[in-house]
C-alpha cells in the first residue's frame, strides 16, 4: 500500500536516481563519441539554463530528457555509429555490473536506493533501444542502430 514516506522515495527516484541514470546513459554516447574523434555534447533536461560544465549542460527541468548530440567523427563508419548509438545502452549495462559486483563484494550496503537504480536502468535501456521515431530529425536509439544498419551512409545516418 502507498503510503506518504513513499513520496520520499518517490521524489529520490524522480528527481535524483533517474536523472542519474540519463546522465550515465549518455556519457556512454559521448564517450564512444571522443573514442572515435567526434564533437559532442550532453544536454540533460528542458527549459532555461541552470548550469553547464564543460559540454554538459543542465536544464532547469533536468529530469524530463536528455540528448547526446555528436557530429564529424574521424572514423566515420557504419561499426563506429552502432557503436556510438548503442554506447549509452553499455554503459548503463556497465553500471547494473559494477552496482551489483560491489554489493555483492560489501562495498554498497544492499539499499532500495541501488534495487530502484538497477530497475531505473533497465527501464532506461529498455525504451531507448525501443525503435521509435519521435520527431522528423529525433529517433530512439533503437531506431538509429536499425537506420544505420539497413541504409548507412554518412550522409542520411539520421534519416
Amino acid at each position: 500500500m502507498f503510503e506518504w514516506k513513499d513520496l520520499i522515495t518517490a521524489f529520490w527516484a524522480f528527481f535524483v536516481l533517474l536523472p542519474i541514470v540519463a546522465l550515465i546513459h549518455q556519457l556512454g554516447h559521448y564517450l564512444m563519441a571522443l573514442l572515435f574523434g567526434g564533437r559532442s555534447e550532453i544536454i540533460l533536461g528542458r527549459g532555461k539554463l541552470l548550469f553547464k560544465i564543460g559540454t554538459i549542460t543542465v536544464n532547469r527541468y533536468y529530469f524530463l530528457d536528455s540528448y547526446c548530440h555528436y557530429e564529424s567523427l574521424r572514423k566515420n563508419t557504419r561499426l563506429t555509429h552502432l557503436l556510438v548509438h548503442g554506447g549509452g545502452v553499455l554503459l548503463n549495462l556497465i553500471s547494473i555490473l559494477l552496482v551489483n559486483l560491489f554489493i555483492i563484494i560489501g562495498w554498497l550496503p544492499e539499499t532500495q536506493f541501488f534495487y530502484q537504480f538497477g530497475y531505473f536502468t533497465i527501464y532506461y535501456m529498455f525504451f531507448s533501444l525501443f525503435p521509435v521515431q519521435y520527431s522528423e530529425k529525433h529517433a530512439s536509439d533503437g531506431k538509429q542502430i536499425i537506420n544505420i544498419l539497413r541504409k548507412y551512409s554518412p550522409s542520411n545516418i539520421f534519416d
